[in-house]
């Protein structure tokens, strides 16, 4: 007995001394990532800034605080902010000799593409003794988009570039649902509302291959003007190409083909890299240590506010969930303290959503008449800023908008399960109800549990129609227009940035920088700061959450692809207000 306890206090022991040792090394790498989050030191001479067109591209992220030593591939969502912001430090600091793309597959709205491009472009407009060079052993056609502005782009030998045009692929669960029992009762207002078409079609209805196709062919001939124009390629040359499988091409037709300028493996590109930083050694530096080295210089600032994902009442708080949220109430308190705080001069709106709850878009419209009342708002417009998102958006002073954003559909629907055969038939599931004498045929009975009643039905369709001419107001008064003439360019079609243009449903064509000038010379500073809001999560709260949220949802998002939106929206549809106004769960565009 005593040796058994003996061995149980040394096993005791020993566990105590690996978790005292667990503990230390804790400390130790915490300090370390602390130490590595806040180095600020001046960058190498020679330095290249050293941007990644792979994983995925979010408006901004918060810091990893574990991709320093659990390696980079942990890492697979981006801040298109901090690109943004270390190219115009790149552009000043004579210690940054160029810009290195490395490229792969890159997931992206055309939008943000667009705005990375431009930057790029004004990067080398500011510094045209600096280079800019891509490489990549296979190009998707988004990071391609951005990387043929390069001065020298490069392809491993044995590698693929791929150009085949724009495609979009919505997905139909009709079907799926029929077979488990599960029918969806839709209430829409709105001809070219097709956010409801997967759950009662199994294809798109004319009025949705239409508007689908207008914003497509705009985008694809958005896209080749620019590369044309960069690559010194033809657009009716470039759509052949894309129409002849150029992506199972041999090398050698990139080159001959003018898509790309040399065929090399990654040790050639590591010489062009060291012989135009001339340095015997590369020097990469991230664009969020790059971004880091720009300060404040003025007391004025600019806020600028992210709104990204859907619009929801409240935070899901699903692992399908995350950041990719926009929760109408705390909206609504931030934009508040942004209108009390004496220290910002203008607001930016940066908006990247495809819309969500009616209700919290319009107590978002309300805070943004209220913020209006104090210091001048203006739009800037992402990838897509539709439905909810131009609700939220429309009463701004100035709206801007990429020409490939896709924005408008004005509409509302809403949408009721009903899960009779599923519950009943399938599963044997039986309700019986009491009710109180003044409760109608609509009181005390799940809407899972029976079919709508012509009544009930009738009801929901005039919620529907009172939220969609409410949806008209709010967009005529914002943008100066008669609700008859708004009601023309609504009917929940979507429109790209350069078609919303011409109809007025946006001021300019432009950048978040573009918008935020704007904001500037609204508000009457000269001088002035940007400060994003809200204020990106601490290194504590890092620490905490990023092996349980953003960790969970990048990985998931990444494995997911297209399925990942649909999902999403069904493990949060419970709770979810009825009403709705949101365009299809993704335009899929590929």
């Amino acid at each position: 007995m005593k040796q058994f306890f003996k061995m149980m206090l040394a096993a005791m022991a020993g566990m105590g001394c690996l978790s005292v040792f667990g503990f230390v090394m804790m400390l130790m790498m915490f300090g370390a990532m602390v130490a590595a989050g806040g180095d600020t030191s001046e960058v190498k001479d020679g330095s290249v800034l050293h941007l990644k067109l792979s994983g995925g591209l979010s408006e901004r992220v918060s810091e990893n605080p574990f991709s320093d030593f659990l390696g980079d591939n942990v890492e697979t969502t981006q801040g298109l902010d901090d690109m943004l912001d270390a190219l115009k430090e790149a552009a000043e600091n004579d210690a940054v000799s160029g810009v290195y793309l490395d490229c792969g597959t890159f997931s992206a709205d055309f939008a943000q593409l667009e705005e990375l491009r431009k930057a790029l472009t004004a990067f080398k407009k500011a510094a045209p003794k600096k280079f800019v060079v891509a490489y990549a052993d296979n190009y998707a056609q988004g990071s391609y988009y951005v990387a043929s502005m390069a001065d020298k782009v490069m392809l491993n030998p044995s590698g693929m570039l791929d150009w085949h045009g724009i495609a979009s692929t919505p997905i139909f669960y009709k079907d799926l649902l029929d077979k488990v029992g599960v029918k969806i009762r839709v209430f829409r207002v709105g001809t070219y509302k097709s956010a409801v078409e997967p759950f009662i079609g199994t294809s798109m209805s004319e009025a949705n291959r239409e508007q689908i196709s207008s914003f497509v062919n705009d985008i694809w001939a958005g896209v080749c003007k620019s590369v044309s124009a960069s690559r010194k390629v033809s657009t009716s040359r470039l759509n052949m190409l894309a129409d002849s499988y150029v992506s199972l091409a041999e090398g050698s037709a990139y080159v001959k083909s003018g898509l790309v300028d040399t065929l090399t493996y990654i040790d050639g590109v590591r010489d062009v890299l060291r012989r135009l930083s001339k340095s015997n050694k590369v020097n990469f530096v991230t664009p969020a240590r790059l971004a880091a080295l720009r300060k404040a210089d003025s007391s004025n600032q600019i806020a600028v506010y992210y709104a990204t994902g859907d619009i929801v009442d409240a935070p899901s708080g699903s692992a399908l969930g995350g950041e990719q949220e926009i929760v109408g109430s705390k909206v609504v308190a931030d934009l508040a303290r942004l209108a009390d705080d004496d220290a910002v001069k203008a607001v930016v709106l940066r908006i990247n959503s495809g819309g969500g709850s009616a209700y919290a878009s319009e107590q978002m419209w309300r805070a943004v008449q209220l913020l209006k009342k104090k210091k001048p708002v203006v739009v800037s417009m992402s990838g897509l800023a539709a439905s909810g998102g131009y609700y939220m958006a429309c009463s701004a002073d100035k709206i801007f908008a990429e020409p490939t954003t896709l924005t408008g559909s004005i509409g509302i629907f809403g949408m009721m399960p009903e899960a009779t055969g599923l519950v009943t038939e399938k599963l044997g599931l039986h309700f019986d109800v009491v009710k109180t004498n003044v409760a109608g045929d609509f009181g005390g009975m799940s809407m899972l549990a029976r079919p709508m009643t012509a009544a009930e039905s009738g009801a929901m369709q005039a919620y529907v129609e009172r939220g969609y001419n409410l949806f008209l107001r709010r967009v005529a008064a914002g943008r100066k227009m008669k609700t008859a003439d708004v009601d023309k360019i609504a009917q929940g079609r979507v429109w790209t940035g350069r078609q919303a243009l011409g109809i007025g449903l946006v001021d300019k064509l432009g950048t978040l920088d573009d918008a935020v000038a704007c904001a500037a010379r609204l508000a009457k500073v000269d001088d002035y700061y940007i400060m994003g809001s809200p204020v990106k999560v601490s290194m504590f709260e890092q620490l905490r959450q990023s092996v349980k949220s953003d960790y969970l949802e990048d990985h998931m998002r990444s494995a997911l692809g297209a399925f990942y939106a649909p999902l999403r929206f069904a493990a949060t549809l419970e709770g979810r207000n009825c009403l709705q106004a949101r365009i299809p769960f993704e335009p899929n565009l590929n």
